[in-house]
């Protein structure tokens, strides 16, 4: 069966249980739009050797795009484990359930960097969304490691699934789906959430073709290996109130 369509409906769910171990198995919901599988892609650093998990650095924002060429996604090692199987709603009040972190520690998380507001994401540019570590303050929510877009202050909570604690957002961000192999790799997987890769799409097609030769390499589905770098890297200038 084809990954992207081996999603099973069963009549009157209203939640979906995603994890790591069951990309493969059944997954239940009202209607197929809240999960989607992708091409399996090893997250690997600059130089293409593979990212461990035990390496990654604590509270530290990383970039890599997935699934589409031009899709941002952040990568963040939080300083303690995550909630588990935390219940999330989509704008149009579509139940799901976002699992947990990943890792030894449970505290590898991986959200999509498109606010789901109006879209604000990293560029080569600039960076309006990044991951607050618990040591800086915003002016967006009271408490600090969370994820913020300081583009009109939105808040999410980084260690349950990315749902809205503040602003402007109706939903919480696309979670990435990750899986954690026995050799300590990262592998991206699918997507969890609302999607609006196809508003992003139209909503920035000169930026698709300043940084991407424009909509058709833009969207190309990544595949084998997502290079991932720190935002500070990705983006020449992040701002962060």
């Amino acid at each position: 069966m084809d990954r992207r369509n081996f999603l099973k409906v069963v009549a009157g769910a209203t939640v979906i249980a995603v994890s790591p171990s069951l990309i493969r198995g059944n997954l239940y919901a009202a209607d197929g739009t809240l999960f989607n599988a992708y091409e399996k892609a090893q997250l690997v650093d600059a130089v293409g050797k593979p990212i461990k998990a035990s390496q990654l650095a604590k509270e530290v924002t990383y970039i890599f795009n997935y699934p589409y060429a031009s899709t941002p996604c952040m990568l963040i090692n939080l300083p303690k484990a995550t909630g588990k199987d935390v219940e999330l709603s989509s704008e149009n009040g579509e139940k799901y359930m976002w699992k947990s972190g990943v890792g030894k520690d449970r505290t590898i998380v991986s959200y999509v960097a498109i606010c789901t507001h109006q879209m604000t994401h990293p560029t080569p540019n600039d960076s309006f969304i990044t991951y607050v570590p618990t040591a800086k303050k915003t002016m967006a929510y009271d408490k600090s490691g969370i994820i913020v877009c300081s583009s009109h202050l939105s808040a999410f909570d980084a260690g349950a699934g990315a749902k809205v604690l503040g602003g402007a957002a109706t939903q919480p961000l696309n979670a990435v789906v990750l899986e954690h192999a026995a050799d300590d790799t990262l592998w991206a997987v699918g997507i969890l959430g609302s999607d609006k890769f196809q508003d992003y799409f139209k909503s920035f097609r000169p930026e698709l073709k300043e940084f991407y030769n424009g909509p058709v390499e833009a969207k190309k589905l990544v595949s084998i290996s997502a290079k991932t770098v720190k935002l500070t890297e990705y983006s020449k200038e992040i701002i962060q109130y």
